[in-house]
């Protein structure tokens, strides 16, 4: 798309990122999305973790919404080692945190002698002539950094959702796509995608995200197998499970506050 922006972050200085319109909100221009966020925290983390390390698990916790304004990344290590390692990341805005991240990563190593054998979600379905959205949201920056495709639901349905999709930018200008970031730029997708209630008069805010990884994607597409399960006092929990075309790459835990707009 010729209007994107050049990725979802520009470097500023060091540490320092401007985050892009990509990054946009659907529900306030104004605000981020939390996916980039997460994306470059764990990116952040993980240029500190010495080769032989992969990230394994990352929870962000996002402590506020999130300003589309300049912001500094800190990290600091709470638990060295060479085996298994314990990462702190905060995301400051105008002088506060913002979001904070923490990831586990353990060192690879040799090929086990059993492995679980893995499904593959469904097929790349076709490419739609026009690509759309939520209801009301047709010029939306996040939304249009990255391509999606369902496989089951859809926009305009509710409850479980199925989707592939595709990250069009580079998560930080000048520099390329890992895999790592295109996995964790839609993680945070999942309780959008499988809203069991219309997004136009119900809130379902995540204030926490945990994504477990398996592998990265081999590849530029993400599969997102999401459901979202409602309690009877105002909470709700969306499970997702990540998949590229070889099979499983990870889960999503997001729990929400759910509450009438």
């Amino acid at each position: 798309m010729s209007d994107q922006p050049e990725a979802f972050y520009l470097p500023a200085d060091d540490d320092v990122y401007e985050p892009t319109r990509a990054t946009e909100s659907p529900w306030d221009r104004d605000a981020q999305h939390g996916g980039p966020p997460t994306a470059l925290l764990a990116h952040t983390i993980d240029a500190t973790v010495a080769p032989g390390m992969r990230m394994a698990r990352i929870s962000v916790d996002f402590l506020a919404p999130i300003p589309r304004r300049r912001a500094r990344i800190e990290v600091t290590p709470l638990r060295p080692g060479r085996q298994v390692r314990l990462t702190e990341a905060h995301m400051i805005v105008d002088g506060r945190v913002a979001v904070t991240a923490r990831a586990w990563h353990i060192a690879t190593g040799p090929t086990p002698p059993a492995q679980t054998e893995q499904v593959a979600p469904p097929p790349l379905p076709p490419a739609r002539a026009e690509q759309d959205y939520f209801h009301g949201l047709t010029d939306w920056g996040y939304g249009q950094a990255i391509e999606w495709r369902y496989t089951q639901g859809g926009y305009d349905t509710l409850g479980r959702a199925q989707a592939w999709t595709r990250v069009r930018l580079p998560l930080i200008a000048g520099q390329k796509l890992t895999g790592l970031a295109r996995t964790l730029i839609v993680a945070d997708s999942a309780n959008g995608l499988s809203a069991t209630l219309p997004l136009q008069q119900w809130l379902s805010i995540p204030p926490t995200m945990t994504t477990t990884l398996l592998r990265h994607p081999d590849g530029d597409w993400v599969h997102l197998d999401c459901r979202t399960d409602l309690s009877d006092d105002g909470l709700g929990l969306t499970h997702a499970t990540l998949s590229d075309p070889d099979g499983q790459l990870g889960t999503v835990a997001q729990p929400l506050l759910v509450r009438r707009r």
